[in-house]
């Protein structure tokens, strides 16, 4: 029986793309829009299949040559195939598609995508895997579809130069090393300040680990830091070194000084600093804040954007769920002498609704929610009857899902910015406005 044969339309949300085959959506990794393949189904559902790439017949004109070595095997990137001006039109696609199902807005309220000025060595922080068994060490990503460790042994493109530096020394210090068995996972975060490693391990024989890191503590390269963790500690035990990981963002005023956040290692922050500035300016445009405005920061992380837009409104209120992220936006605060600014560690639906009994009122709500979205959160936001709303996601079915739950109180979107924080991905990072009808 001949393979069917179909040309790829467009890509999906996930890093498939898509075609159809007798009639039925079929999700197909690894293709490009363009291309004309046979194909090899691998699983049939009710409303759709997969299928894998049996021969490319006509490949797309949007195909381009990956880069790394191991793509296609390495779970991380998935989309180093396609160029990147097709990878910028597919994430817009995707995004105005999205929340026009969920939310019916038009897709002349989405811009172009705000592209990354360098598409590779972006990554300013990444997780390695570790495994180590029948005498070779792999430390790289899972493969598709699984727990097995896919050895990045050239490190990894889109991250940050100094990161693949520190790596190349953390292997040559591991594979060494004769308890690498208990080791699953190294974390490195490159700041302005340095590089901060943080090992996990599985608990055993800590006092060695400790004992030969800190005797190897001068083959780490660039590293300025290094952490010993396990899973049960919340914290990593420093070694040796600075703790401290360190960026720059923008003020309004370009005349005035740029303000330098921190986060604890292991802690959360944007990925790629340079697009994490671009955000910034986007949530500046379309927020429009003025200096008597009163900005309520949900989900605020570290104070990645309530400390650069303190000065420029009246009073920042931050909520967020973790105590160490919390405690790195107090810490901001003071180092950047931000002084109508205020934290405070809550669940953000919780805290929301602490607001609203206490009679607070805010011109402005940001928020930046997790994958999972604001929806718990969007009642008593609604509440606090803000004039605009300016949501940050990095997701664009729960955006569209809470943008519908924002419409039906009241609430319209005027305009979607989608920014690229994580080229050759399928990933979205989106801001949108909405304002008070």
């Amino acid at each position: 029986m001949p393979l069917p044969i179909a040309t790829i339309d467009k890509l999906a949300f996930g890093g498939n793309g898509v075609c159809r085959i007798d009639g039925k959506v079929c999700f197909v990794p690894f293709s490009c829009p363009g291309d004309e393949v046979s194909l090899r189904v691998t699983a049939q559902k009710k409303s759709y299949c997969t299928a894998s790439i049996s021969e490319i017949i006509h490949p797309s004109p949007f195909r381009t040559v990956p880069v790394c070595s191991i793509f296609g095997a390495c779970g991380g990137c998935n989309w180093q195939h396609v160029s990147y001006p097709a990878q910028l039109e597919q994430k817009r696609s995707i995004l105005a598609e999205t929340i026009w199902r969920g939310a019916r807005v038009p897709a002349d309220l989405i811009d172009d995508v705000v592209p990354a000025s360098s598409q590779y060595g972006y990554r300013s922080r990444l997780q390695f895997k570790v495994s180590a068994g029948n005498g070779k060490l792999r430390i790289g990503f899972y493969r598709q579809g699984s727990h097995k460790v896919e050895d990045a042994a050239e490190g990894c493109p889109i991250a940050a130069p100094v990161i693949n530096q520190v790596l190349a020394c953390c292997r040559s210090v591991l594979q060494s090393y004769p308890g690498v068995e208990s080791i699953s996972q190294l974390s490195i975060d490159a700041g302005d300040s340095g590089v901060v490693v943080v090992i996990h391990h599985d608990g055993r024989a800590a006092s060695k680990h400790r004992s030969y890191f800190i005797d190897r503590s001068g083959d780490f390269g660039p590293c300025t830091g290094l952490f010993l963790k396990t899973d049960n500690q919340p914290n990593g035990e420093k070694l040796w070194g600075s703790s401290e990981i360190s960026y720059r963002m923008n003020r309004a005023d370009a005349e005035q000084n740029q303000v330098v956040l921190t986060y604890p290692p292991g802690g959360f922050a944007q990925v790629h600093q340079l697009q994490n500035i671009s955000m910034l300016s986007v949530v500046r445009r379309l927020g429009g804040f003025t200096s008597t405005d009163h900005l309520l920061d949900l989900y605020c992380g570290n104070g990645n954007f309530s400390i650069p837009l303190a000065t420029e409104v009246a009073s920042v209120v931050g909520i967020e769920g973790n105590a160490d992220s919390i405690r790195a936006a107090e810490f901001n605060r003071e180092l950047n002498k931000v002084a109508n600014a205020g934290f405070f560690c809550d669940d953000v639906a919780s805290g929301v609704r602490r607001l609203v009994d206490q009679g607070r009122s805010f011109d402005a709500v940001l928020l930046d929610p997790p994958r999972s979205g604001a929806g718990d959160a969007v009642s008593g936001i609604v509440r606090l009857q803000p004039n605009k709303i300016i949501y940050a996601s990095c997701d664009p079915s729960t955006l569209a899902r809470d943008c519908g739950l924002l419409s039906g109180c009241g609430y319209s979107v005027v305009r979607s910015v989608p920014i690229d924080m994580f080229p050759q991905t399928y990933h979205i990072e989106s801001v949108t406005l909405l304002s008070r009808s």
